[in-house]
This record gives structure tokens, sequence and C-alpha cells, in this order.
């Protein structure tokens, strides 16, 4: 089974791009994050057409996450993170899917440090940390998969040095996501690609696609059951260089259908290790 997360950057504005790589690519699950589109104005039809099943919580103008499915029925369990009934951003989405429960997110981003977005973001990192906690706790399968904006390590990071005072980069962040992988989660692309610079995210300005000047964001983050199914996990970033495309590219992985050898995951002292 091929899951994937996909920073779309506008899902309708960009419906091309994302139409072009689910049917190039055919991943049986994806999430989707920055639909910048109220709920009344996603695009249900278009994405029905290539035989995926759809449920999400649109925003107007800003945030939206989506769950798509080719694979069965789509069981949505939460629309928005536990924790703070006064947050109303539409940000976390999460459903049970072929047997796999998955919470798509999309992190906020923070900027600028220090002030009220950051503090906005460490509350829901925290937010998270306890409700991934509680997923964990069942022992079910469990996915936790979108755009985290953290880059966890310096390995993750174009030219670390120049994003030291960047919220995705801050010293609070990346111990927040090295606490989350605490817990027990894999960080499927990094246990895949340990010592690889591989990017999730290029910036429009600065040709930085072309110059590979590139961030790590997007996670896909594996509870013990699903670890142990991994087979791959892999960047589209081809997709990247397509005309009108996201900033973002694709990240899935591969799970077998039975567990395979059993990974190490990534420990939280490895990933805060350049803290």
């Amino acid at each position: 089974m091929k899951i994937a997360t996909y920073n779309v950057n506008g899902v309708n504005g960009r419906l091309p791009v994302l139409l072009r790589w689910l049917e190039e690519s055919g991943p049986d699950i994806v999430c989707l994050q920055e639909l910048k589109a109220p709920q009344e104005k996603f695009p249900e039809k278009a994405i029905r057409d290539l035989g995926y099943e759809a449920i999400w919580h649109g925003q107007k103008s800003w945030n939206g996450v989506a769950i798509l499915s080719r694979v069965g029925e789509i069981h949505e369990t939460r629309r928005g993170l536990p924790g703070d009934p006064d947050d109303l951003h539409s940000r976390y989405i999460e459903a049970a899917v072929a047997g796999v429960l998955i919470g798509g997110l999309y992190l906020p981003n923070g900027n600028p440090k220090p002030g009220s977005k950051f503090d906005y973001k460490l509350r829901w990192f925290d937010r998270l940390i306890d409700h991934a906690a509680e997923l964990l706790g069942s022992g079910l399968p469990v996915m936790l998969a979108g755009d985290f904006n953290v880059m966890p390590t310096d390995l993750d990071v174009y030219k670390p040095e120049r994003w030291l005072d960047d919220a995705l980069f801050a010293p609070e962040a990346r111990a927040a996501y090295a606490r989350l992988l605490g817990q027990g989660w894999t960080d499927a692309l990094r246990t895949l690609h340990p010592g690889e610079k591989i990017y999730t995210f290029w910036d429009y300005f600065r040709n930085a696609y072309a110059r590979n000047a590139g961030l790590r964001i997007d996670h896909l983050l594996l509870s013990p059951v699903l670890a142990d199914r991994l087979v791959a996990a892999e960047v589209d970033r081809d997709v990247r260089g397509w005309e009108k495309t996201s900033d973002h590219a694709p990240v899935w992985v591969e799970l077998a259908d039975k567990p395979q050898r059993r990974r190490r995951p990534a420990a939280a002292s490895e990933v805060g290790a350049s803290l």
C-alpha cells in the first residue's frame, strides 16, 4: 500500500498538477495540506473522477487538509486537533482507511519569531504530542502525515546557518519534534535515507529548486506496527519542477501487507543531536 502526503499550496489553483500526479503516481491514500479553499469549493468531482473518495476540512484562503483514498471507504474519526476548542484553523483531520488510522496535519509555520504566531506553533505542537501519545497507546496501526513545518536536524536544511532565526528551525520546534519521535514514532523518510540530503520543499525565489536549496519539512511518522511494514519511502521530487506547481513535492511510503524485518526507529536523541 502506498500512502503519500502533499502540500498542494492551493488545491483549485494547482488542480491540474494534483490530478496529473495522482494519475501518474497512483498513491492509494493521500493526505493533502494547504487547500486554501472553503468547504464548498473543494474539487470533489475531479478527484472522484480519478477513482478517489475524499474527506476534507476547508477554510477560506488559508490552511485546509484532506484525506483521499482509492482503496476503500474513509471513516472519519476526528476533525480538528483536541486541546483548544477556540482554535478554528483547519489543520488536522483523522480517519481510518484500509486498516490504517491516519492523522493528516498542517502544523503552523510560526513566523515571525518571537511573537504570537510562534507561541501558537509551540502550543499546537504540544497538543499534537498529547494526542499522538493517545494514538500510539491504542496499539493500532497509525500514521501521522503532513507538513510539520520543522526541519528536525541540520541535514534537513540547505545551509542551516541561514535558518537559525526561523521558526521552522528553532530549537524549541526541533525539540518538540524530537519529543514526538521519542514516544516511539518512526520518521519513515529519514529511517530509509539516514545520511542523505533529501528535501521536500523548495522556495519559489532565488532559483531554489534548480540549486537544490531545499528543506525537509513534510514527514510521515509510523507507529511501531506500521514501521514493521515499511519497505520504501521517497520524494516525488520531479513534481516540484512542473509548471504552476506547489513549492512542496509529494512524499510517500510503501507498506507491505505483513511485517518485514524490524527497523530501528531514529532515536529522539539522534534527531535532537544538533539542537
